[in-house]
């Protein structure tokens, strides 16, 4: 391995939804200034998330569809009236 080309900060960090709880400890250099403690009982560098795969709506399944068909009508709607002035 070459040196002084890795990340020094290269650490175990206790990613944390605020949406659910749900908590992922994985390897990363983001920058932190909270500790807490996780499920396994190890202290880790804890950094906070808005959301994850856990709470998005594409994940969970729990996603909205737009009604498509009626924005389409109306668009031609409104292509129909401007086309007759």
């Amino acid at each position: 391995m070459k040196k002084e080309i890795h990340a020094k900060e290269y650490r175990p960090v206790l990613f944390k939804d605020n949406g659910n709880g749900m908590e992922y400890i994985i390897p990363s250099t983001v920058a932190t200034k909270e500790e807490a403690k996780a499920k396994d009982g190890k202290t880790y560098p804890l950094f906070r998330v808005e959301i994850s795969s856990s709470s998005h709506p594409f994940y969970t399944g729990q996603e909205k569809v737009l009604d498509s068909a009626g924005r389409v009508e109306r668009f031609k709607q409104k292509q129909a009236k401007a086309k007759k002035k």
